[in-house]
């Protein structure tokens, strides 16, 4: 039970501030192309209570990835709705990337200057949680950002796929959306996406952040999944 708590407080810090950064980069960009739906609804704020989803926020805890109330996108309110759509779904993921890209440099830099964690003193004990969250806020970043960009909806991929699509074709594919979560348990439940697709692009994405500390992101990533 200590090991369960002590992994959770390593792990919802960053898996929490990545999903809520995530949903309101798409609920800001929507804000700026003229939907102001969800600056209206409180929800342009990065306290966690107002996007977090139980459930989704436990999956972070027990499978590395999770899930926030999505944020309204009233998608005739866009000035340009089929190109606006693309940025307001992109925004998530390039959120978590640059998320990602901060935490890697943080980490590097704690490393570089000698960690401070490795020497046992008073101060490791306040360095090291901060050097494990960094860890794992470059993991669960670069994660979000690479699920979501499946092109499936209701996935922000599907949804710039769409935008990008010329109308018959998104069309198309925006009829996929009903039956979207159900197409995605199936492939990540049931099928080998995540190591043969997901998997190579995550530790590609880690590899080019945190470069020598990379090994440091993965290690700390399996202890906190264990």
């Amino acid at each position: 039970m200590e090991n369960f708590f002590l992994k959770l407080s390593i792990m919802l810090v960053p898996g929490l501030f990545a999903i809520t950064c995530h949903e309101v980069s798409h609920g800001y960009v929507a804000w700026r192309y003229g939907d102001p739906t969800a600056r209206m609804l409180g929800r342009l704020t990065l306290n966690p209570l107002k996007h977090i989803d139980i459930i989704g926020s436990l999956m972070i805890v027990f499978i590395g990835i999770g899930w926030a109330k999505p944020v309204p996108v009233v998608y005739e309110n866009l000035r340009n709705p089929k190109r606006d759509m693309i940025w307001v779904a992109a925004a998530g993921p390039i959120t978590n990337v640059i998320l990602a890209f901060i935490s890697a440099m943080i980490l590097r830099g704690i490393v570089a200057f000698g960690n401070p964690a490795a020497s046992g003193s008073p101060l490791a004990m306040m360095i090291e949680p901060v050097v494990l969250m960094l860890a794992f806020s470059v993991y669960v970043n670069l994660l979000l950002a690479i699920f979501n960009m499946i092109p499936i909806p209701p996935l922000d991929g599907g949804r710039v796929l769409s935008g990008l699509l010329p109308w018959r074709q998104a069309s198309a594919l925006a009829k996929l959306e009903p039956y979207g979560m159900i197409i995605i348990i199936v492939l990540v439940f049931f099928t080998n996406i995540f190591s043969t697709i997901i998997s190579p692009f995550l530790h590609l994405g880690v590899g080019l952040l945190a470069g020598p500390q990379s090994g440091l992101v993965m290690g700390v990533t399996r202890l906190m999944m264990r």
